[in-house]
């Protein structure tokens, strides 16, 4: 058996169950190695099952070492049953956050076990990224980076901000990316005080602050950058804004630590923001964990009480966010190591004006 599902064997008799079944794709990649679009693992206490259809069967195989892959027909649930039986498995339990009502009126009229509504087990194991994860991280991270550096050559006044995202998205992925993070974000001029301010066809004009969220997928995992840049002369407001916000970033990046909790690790940043006047313009926590998915545990923010611990991959990310003005964010990506943290994020921060 891999480290991973020995960890979550592990786990399995503390939840008082005698086997789970995973239904998140992240999680179900996680555990078993899988990169296809279909397949249930269900794992007991000593065995490892990877059910999936005629197409992925070979697929599993090669990518699930220590799994004893079968294949099902529909309805899979009759499949599933006739293992459970076989295992004696009396009490499975399943992802409540990932299965749908329906899928689990399918489980409980089909099983013929107590199903138990587990939280996001393994999502608590994914929030620890061993080295092999830390490599793949780091790749997207970089590859985001450069496509950062190139868009400063490539945006002006005049495109739209989806001319700017497009660009954005066309240079990750002849650079390598296999997608993106999550849909592009271009917010320009009164735009950029929407946090999630998708590409517009909004006009980009001189004087305008333009936020761009983005971040790709490299070996399955996300990066997730932003940035905020001026076209042609920005006014005191603007410049004042931007500052508060770098220098909150700031004194984040120099304090969070091991062992201090995400609501302490969002004060860092909160504080000064809120002592400079603008604490109800930053409504969102300062960050947030990433890897196969870009928003996973662990989280910075006002209401985690979790403390971090090395190997937590997490954004660091304050904004300020005017209605009517506009906004501005600035966002790393770092992991907690022994003694602090390392910012694996080396696009520049200080305001740059085109």
């Amino acid at each position: 058996m891999t480290t991973r599902v020995s960890r979550l064997q592990a786990s399995l008799a503390e939840k008082n169950v005698d086997a789970i079944i995973i239904s998140n794709p992240e999680n179900r990649r996680y555990i078993t190695g899988f990169t296809g679009s279909a397949g249930s693992p269900i794992i007991t206490g000593d065995r490892a099952l990877f059910f999936t259809d005629f197409r992925y069967v070979d697929q599993a195989k090669q990518q699930c070492p220590g799994f004893e892959v079968r294949k099902h027909t529909h309805p899979e649930t009759e499949v599933w049953a006739e293992a459970l039986r076989e295992m004696g498995v009396k009490r499975l339990g399943f992802e409540k956050q990932a299965v749908y009502f329906s899928g689990y009126e399918d489980m409980r009229d089909s099983l013929g076990v107590e199903l138990v509504p587990l939280g996001n087990i393994v999502g608590e194991l994914r929030e620890v990224k061993d080295d092999d994860e830390l490599d793949a991280i780091r790749k997207a991270v970089r590859l985001a980076d450069d496509a950062f550096n190139h868009i400063l050559t490539f945006i002006k006044p005049g495109l739209t901000e989806t001319d700017v995202a497009l660009e954005l998205e066309f240079y990750m992925r002849r650079a390598g990316a296999e997608g993106l993070s999550f849909g592009i974000i271009v917010a320009s001029g009164q735009r950029s005080a929407l946090p999630h301010g998708r590409a517009s066809a909004r006009v980009l004009e001189e004087g305008d602050l333009v936020t761009m969220d983005f971040g790709c997928v490299v070996d399955g995992y996300c990066s997730d950058l932003t940035r905020t840049i001026g076209l042609g002369t920005l006014d005191r407001r603007q410049q004042k804004i931007y500052d508060i916000v770098l220098e909150s970033q700031r004194r984040a990046l120099a304090g969070l630590r091991p062992g201090m909790t995400g609501i302490e690790g969002d004060a860092l940043a909160r504080e000064y923001i809120a002592e400079k006047g603008y604490g109800d313009d930053f409504g969102h926590g300062l960050g947030h964990g990433v890897g196969l998915a870009v928003h996973e545990g662990p989280s910075l923010s006002t209401r985690n009480k979790k403390a971090l611990v090395p190997g937590n991959v997490v954004t660091v990310e304050p904004g300020i966010y005017i209605s009517g003005w506009g906004g501005v964010r600035i966002e790393d990506m770092v992991v907690v190591t022994e003694d602090g943290i390392e910012n694996m994020t080396g696009a520049p921060k200080e305001l740059i004006i085109l």
